[in-house]
């Protein structure tokens, strides 16, 4: 008896070990080799973005003379504002990404709340289409929206840039899979206590979800803030130009080419999705990793 205790206690020490340990983990030169790779693409990540903070905050004659004694200072900034209607275009960029997201977090709710609890005819060949728009890149329908844009007189306008994009697959397939994850018992613990389905919905559903819609909204807003072919196309004016197309008009030839100048613009309009990333890091990656899982 002794004996066998005394490989219980073994057991039990040696147990969060085996816990602990991942098989798969790379081990020796293998993780060597993925460690240098890791820094490798980190760094080459950094290094444009390196190189516009210090050609923004410096003088013109030091954009390409890495001096730790050059002066720092804000006059790019002032100058690529002055230069450029950025308030405008801020405020462009601002209503479109979110009349997209309030757009697609509505139909996907709905959308995924249907797939994931409803039985009806089709059902399956109408989710096979929402995964099929998933394998369609944007830029084919581009001939085709510009039409029915051109149609609907929405032509140079903050709406003709957003209704491609007001359903999105990727949304879809995520909030139905999420809600797949929710246990049954809930909605119809709900519906004993007299909720309708949109109230379920509404009150079941959409709070247990909230880090995956976190993590899609930080997904929708970048790729629409940094969209730049369709705005390009569809657009002819200041009144409905975002960012994206009014930096390019603003470091074009024809505007000269001030390297200090166009990187004070660049970081002006890349930094509201660095803060938000920094802000959201955490929700972003777990939301995604439990999406993973399910």
């Amino acid at each position: 008896m002794s004996g066998v205790g005394a490989i219980r206690r073994k057991g039990r020490r040696n147990a969060p070990e085996a816990r602990g340990s991942d098989p798969y983990a790379p081990r020796g030169w293998a993780a060597a080799l993925e460690s240098a790779g890791a820094v490798l693409l980190a760094i080459l990540w950094i290094l444009p973005l390196a190189f516009a903070v210090w050609a923004a905050f410096h003088a013109t004659e030091y954009t390409t003379t890495f001096s730790p004694l050059a002066p720092w200072t804000l006059a790019n900034f002032v100058r690529a504002w002055e230069a450029a209607p950025f308030a405008r275009y801020f405020l462009n960029t601002f209503m479109l990404v979110t009349l997209v997201l309030a757009c697609q977090l509505v139909l996907g709710t709905l959308a995924a709340y249907a797939f994931a609890r409803f039985a009806f005819a089709g059902r399956g060949l109408a989710f096979a289409l929402v995964l099929a728009q998933l394998m369609i890149m944007p830029d084919v329908l581009v001939v085709e929206n510009y039409r029915t844009m051109s149609r609907l007189g929405l032509i140079d306008t903050i709406p003709g840039i957003a209704l491609p994009y007001v359903a999105s697959a990727f949304g879809i397939f995520l909030l139905r899979q999420t809600f797949r994850t929710i246990p049954k018992e809930l909605d119809d613990a709900a519906r004993v206590e007299g909720a309708s389905a949109l109230q379920v919905l509404l009150k079941v559903y959409v709070p247990l979800a909230k880090p995956i819609y976190i993590a899609y909204g930080l997904v929708s807003v970048s790729y629409h803030w940094n969209n730049f072919l369709w705005p390009l196309i569809v657009t002819n004016s200041v009144e409905a130009r975002p960012l994206t197309v009014g930096l390019q008009i603003f470091s074009s030839a024809d505007q000269g080419i001030d390297w200090s100048v166009i990187s004070a613009a660049t970081l002006m309009t890349s930094a509201p999705l660095l803060v938000g990333f920094l802000l959201f890091q955490r929700q972003f990656v777990q939301s995604f990793m439990r999406a993973g899982i399910r």
